[in-house]
């Protein structure tokens, strides 16, 4: 199959399945009470957990596309690389370790959602779960680049790590994961940013021939698309934590799959607010007793303030998409399609 093709079709049958599900899904996480109270209503539950519409449609599109292509003749999974088994391990890892993000953020949305019990997994629990499972995920791009690990830096060029890899490496993972959860609870805000981030990385990736990393962009990108149509305003369903980590482990699998971490702050930048403005809020409450937003993260202080929720998402969104412009251009005359 031609490589677009092979892209396009990811991305296709990454909405059809993720916006069919919800038919099945949507009705059955009502029915198990998967759900939460809205801001505007008492009268109405809307179901969360709805991310794993996202996993379905994500997971079960890059299989079918990749062994489809493998039948055809193709094996878009290892282009761009002279190593093949360094790319088949940085791909499916990298889907395995978001797998185990959004399992994660599972447990904490049953927890709170179907035990009913408010907090979900403690800090610490659900740090932990992350550190090891950042960890492990380290463990396996270290072992497909032979030991001697590496990342691209803009106007730098393909660095040898070391120790800093690691160090810088989990610091990104654990930092883009939790800043994910951030985004959930508005309608279309998570799958907005993840989607335009996602198109994002998926441009980089096809700069250097990874077009594998590009049929997994579109899939993702399909599939919250497809998520999309459950989730605007009024949504029928949120992501919750269960879609939201997920999604933020699929941007990391990206970025490390293009050899470039470090572009998640710009090709994220969303995720950079959000985070920021939370951590901000807690520093100075815990340092002076004061708030410096009504309610963190940024997009609960803004809600709080008077804006609408779609001024919201189409503010957040715009500023995603110039984040993303300013990563593709990094990228691009920073040396990395050279």
């Amino acid at each position: 199959m031609k490589i677009s093709a092979v892209v396009i079709m990811a991305g296709l049958v990454g909405f059809v399945l993720t916006a069919v599900s919800g038919f099945l899904m949507i009705p059955w996480l009502r029915k198990l009470n998967y759900g939460r109270m809205t801001h505007d209503t008492v009268s109405k539950s809307v179901p969360t957990m709805g991310g794993l519409m996202t996993v379905l449609g994500v997971v079960v599109s890059v299989i079918v596309t990749a062994v489809t292509d493998k039948l055809s003749g193709g094996d878009i999974s290892a282009s761009g690389s002279l190593i093949p088994s360094e790319q088949y391990t940085k791909l499916w890892s990298g889907i395995i370790t978001a797998l185990c993000f959004g399992f994660i953020g599972f447990v904490d949305d049953w927890i709170r959602f179907v035990m009913h019990q408010n907090l979900g997994l403690t800090v610490r629990q659900k740090s932990t779960a992350q550190v090891l499972a950042a960890l492990m995920y380290m463990v396996s791009m270290s072992l497909s680049m032979g030991g001697s690990p590496y990342m691209f830096i803009p106007f730098v060029g393909m660095l040898h790590m070391g120790i800093f890899y690691w160090i810088c490496g989990i610091a990104v993972v654990y930092a883009t994961v939790s800043a994910a959860e951030f985004t959930d609870g508005i309608d279309g805000l998570s799958a907005l940013s993840t989607l335009t981030s996602a198109v994002t990385l998926g441009v980089i990736a096809a700069m250097k021939g990874f077009y594998g990393f590009s049929m997994v962009a579109c899939a993702l990108v399909g599939s919250c698309i497809g998520f999309l149509l459950w989730n605007r305003n009024p949504s029928k369903v949120f992501p919750g934590n269960t879609g939201a980590v997920f999604s933020g482990g699929m941007l990391v699998a990206l970025a490390f799959g293009i050899n470039c971490p470090l572009i998640l702050i710009p090709a994220c930048f969303v995720y950079v607010v959000e985070g920021i403005s939370y951590v901000l809020q807690v520093v100075c409450y815990r340092n002076s007793g004061k708030k410096i937003l009504k309610k963190a993260p940024l997009h609960r202080h803004l809600e709080m303030c008077g804006w609408s929720r779609n001024k919201i998402v189409f503010i957040f969104t715009i500023i995603n998409v110039f984040g993303g412009v300013t990563a593709v251009a990094l990228m691009y005359f920073g040396g990395y399609a050279g």
